[in-house]
């Protein structure tokens, strides 16, 4: 009971907070009666211009946005997180993405800003360089205070943007949007969640198992595990191909440990990597005959998907927010390899632990994703959860209970971590493509007497609404 009325107290001082700081945003542009878009986006106190750069029916900016370190006590300091704005009208919808990571500089719309249309506000998660406090307090890296960094930011621009808004991103972005639903329910008119794992139980993993066991084909499976297993058994030779590369490039191994642990984490993110990137037609490039394959054949498949540069000191140093977050509240998944024989495995799927410098301390929560997930079951409301049927990370899904409204999950068959609306079966497409258009107050009279009729509002553009996954080669969502 203590614990539950600190907390009240606590967010009733944030909102309280908060609150004064939107109606002072909300005065700025009646008192300075500016209708330029830039006027009034600099206006918002605490927010500065990066840059402008142009693109065709829109303005975009790139901003800074000076938050507090800790959203329960504001005064303990501040750090400037990157925001950007993809402006193309204050009377259209406003879709609020993030990746989970960095925020791209460049101009790029996400699907469900391409289906209604409309604004993009897109955030850097809270810790991801340069939106890092200075020094940085680890222990306020976490789903509640990231979650309260987008209500802030909402708050400050929803008088602006004052439509309807909904958030979107994509894998450890769709965790995001989901999180921040969970905190500030009453912030978004709808949630476009896309390939978000779900790890409730971080200890029971079985899914990952049972997921790699039937994905694709038994022949394709039969390559992977073959190219997997073959890099472990020429173990000796590959590591000294290994050890010039990274004299070759400088690079250094004192986080995980070791040149030979790095090694091995690469090697068993192979099968893994490939599924999360790529299709079951891809398989055709894989060694079908890995026993007979060159040294040079394994090595340039495993690092084609893999990449051997990824568990050095260098790779891993721009995530290392995101291993701090799976080792103390979203979890990481373990699975185990079969087709391997135990003597050629040393350290099997590493904790989160091992890619984070040791002097930042870590705790893992094991009730934060079980909070989420429970919430989700019961309380849903206008959100969409979308997942890729050969996705490995789509093993562990968020699911609907009873309490749920008006919100869904569907699988893209045969798509993997980039699986979005587009792909999904043409009923299931057409009608969550009509939800979101009437979650953002766009539907047309056409497709509210008819769902199979909706398709997105603005038309494709190449650039603008470049699809796919971003490939990361790492074990990471």
């Amino acid at each position: 009971m203590r614990k539950a009325l600190r907390w009240l107290l606590a967010l009733t001082v944030l909102i309280g907070t908060l609150s004064t700081a939107g109606a002072a945003t909300a005065a700025e542009p009646e008192a300075t009666g500016t209708t330029d878009i830039k006027e009034r986006l600099l206006s918002v106190p605490g927010m500065s211009l990066v840059e402008e750069k142009p693109y065709t029916g829109y303005r975009f900016f790139v901003l800074n946005y000076t938050q507090p370190v800790d959203h329960r006590r504001p005064s303990k300091g501040t750090f400037q997180q990157r925001i950007t704005v993809l402006h193309k009208d204050t009377a259209r919808p406003t879709v609020f993405y993030t990746s989970g990571y960095s925020v791209s500089t460049t101009p790029r719309r996400s699907e469900p800003t391409q289906i209604v249309d409309g604004n993009q506000v897109s955030m850097e998660y809270r810790f991801f360089t340069p939106s890092r406090p200075d020094p940085a307090d680890w222990s306020k890296l976490d789903i509640w205070q990231a979650a309260s960094d987008q209500h802030r930011i909402f708050t400050a621009l929803k008088d602006i943007y004052s439509e309807n808004w909904i958030s979107t991103g994509g894998s450890k972005g769709g965790m995001t949007a989901t999180y921040y639903e969970r905190f500030y329910p009453r912030d978004m008119d709808g949630v476009v969640a896309y390939v978000a794992p779900n790890d409730v139980v971080n200890k029971e993993d079985s899914a990952y198992d049972r997921f790699f066991a039937g994905v694709g084909t038994k022949e394709c499976r039969d390559r992977l595990n073959g190219v997997q297993r073959e890099a472990l058994v020429r173990r000796e030779p590959l590591e000294k191909k290994y050890q010039a590369y990274a004299a070759e490039n400088g690079y250094t191994f004192d986080t995980i440990g070791s040149l030979d642990r790095a090694y091995e984490a690469v090697v068993l993110d192979y099968v893994w990597g490939f599924w999360q990137y790529s299709t079951l037609a891809d398989c055709e490039q894989i060694p079908a005959d890995a026993k007979n394959a060159t040294d040079e054949e394994i090595w340039e498949s495993v690092d084609t998907v893999s990449g051997f540069s990824f568990y050095t000191d260098q790779g891993l140093s721009p995530y290392t927010p995101y291993y701090y977050q799976a080792g103390t509240q979203l979890g990481a998944p373990t699975i185990h390899f079969p087709h391997i024989e135990k003597q050629y495995v040393r350290y099997g799927y590493q904790p989160p632990r091992n890619f984070v410098p040791r002097s930042i301390d870590m705790e893992f929560q094991p009730r934060a994703m079980r909070d989420v997930d429970t919430w989700v079951r019961g309380n849903a409301r206008h959100m969409l959860f979308v997942y890729g049927e050969n996705d490995p990370w789509g093993s562990e899904p968020f699911r609907l209970g009873k309490g749920a409204r008006d919100s869904y999950v569907f699988t893209a068959p045969g798509m993997n971590h980039g699986a979005n609306v587009a792909g999904l079966v043409a009923q299931e497409k057409a009608f969550a493509t009509a939800r979101i258009l009437d979650w953002a107050g766009v539907a047309p009279s056409a497709v509210r007497e008819n769902p199979a009729a909706a398709k997105p509002l603005a038309t494709f553009d190449a650039k603008l609404d470049k699809r796919g996954v971003e490939r990361q080669r790492t074990l990471r969502p």
